[in-house]
C-alpha cells in the first residue's frame, strides 16, 4: 500500500497564528517549525460519516480526533485554561476507550480519544 499515514491536516482559520498557538499551548500539537509535530505510532481512524450525522455539529464538515495518553490530566489542564469540555458515560467503552469533546477558539470540534490500555 503506497499510503503510509496522514501527512498533515490543513484547514482555514480567521486568525491562523492565534489558532496555531492555541493548539500548541493547550494540546501540544503543531509546536514545531511550520506546525510540524512528531506523533507516536498508533491507530488512526479514517471514516467518512453520513451527511446527516449528529456525531459532530451539522455546520461543520469535519471533526478532528486526537489520540491522547492521560485523558483525565488533559481534561484538568484544559478546564483550568477555561476550555469547555463535554464527556458522556455512554461514550466510554472498554473495547474502544474513553472520549471527551472540546472546541477550539474558532469553533472547530475536537474529540479527545484515549484508546484502551494494552
Amino acid at each position: 500500500m503506497p499510503v503510509t499515514g496522514i501527512g498533515g491536516l490543513f484547514f482555514r482559520a480567521r486568525d491562523p497564528e492565534a489558532l496555531r498557538q492555541w493548539y500548541c499551548d493547550q494540546l501540544g500539537v503543531g509546536c514545531g517549525a511550520y506546525g510540524m509535530w512528531e506523533q507516536q505510532a498508533g491507530t488512526t481512524v479514517f471514516s467518512p460519516f453520513p451527511a446527516d450525522t449528529d456525531y459532530f455539529p451539522a455546520e461543520r464538515q469535519m471533526m478532528l480526533n486526537l489520540r491522547v495518553d492521560g485523558l483525565d490530566d488533559l481534561i484538568a489542564k484544559l478546564r483550568a485554561a477555561g476550555v469547555e469540555i463535554l464527556t458522556k458515560a455512554e461514550w466510554d467503552d472498554p473495547s474502544t476507550g474513553r472520549f471527551a469533546r472540546i472546541h477550539d477558539p474558532e469553533g472547530n470540534p475536537i474529540e479527545l480519544w484515549e484508546p484502551p490500555a494494552g
